[in-house]
């Protein structure tokens, strides 16, 4: 049997990655996996950042655990975790390289300005929730986040580079 395709969406909050997650399911018939839907079913406190923080980690393993299941019986799944580091997105990458998976790359660039406006947007709708971010803490992402570069790029059998 054929290894599926992997698809990782790598941006900021605000980027849009959810957007696109939930459009490339529909068009490639593919499973999507985002990690806060998860998160905020099994959050007791929606308001309890320390331990939404908690179980990113966890549940982002048990997302691709499933998802290399999946990959194995030839399916398409779509990761929105962001990836915001080369590290990262190297080791969701030999992961699914290990069965044989194709891989895509797709990149949502966003400048702060437009990020955050998103992110005000949004949070205007949540108005109370574990996803409310402020100022300060997309700020902080904003440092830590590293752009994929063109050789990076070069290593996904697809990839795209989407600005907003």
């Amino acid at each position: 049997m054929k290894a599926g395709t992997l698809i990782l969406l790598c941006g900021l909050p605000g980027a849009g990655k959810s957007v696109l997650a939930k459009k490339l399911a529909v068009e490639r018939r593919a499973i999507r996996m985002c990690p806060d839907e998860w998160i905020e079913k099994v959050l007791a406190d929606p308001n309890d950042a320390f331990e939404r923080d908690r179980l990113r980690d966890p549940v982002e393993d048990l997302q691709f655990d499933l998802a290399r299941e999946y990959i194995a019986l030839g399916f398409t799944i779509v990761l929105e975790f962001g990836f915001w580091s080369e590290e990262e997105r190297s080791l969701y990458s030999m992961g699914a390289l290990e069965l044989g998976a194709r891989i895509e790359l797709y990149y949502l660039e966003a400048s702060f300005d437009t990020l955050w406006e998103r992110v005000q947007r949004r949070n205007s709708q949540l108005v109370t929730g574990p996803w409310v971010m402020t100022r300060d803490e997309l700020e902080a992402a904003w440092r830590l986040f590293q752009a994929p570069t063109a050789e990076e790029l070069e290593f996904y059998d697809e990839w795209r580079v989407i600005r907003e």
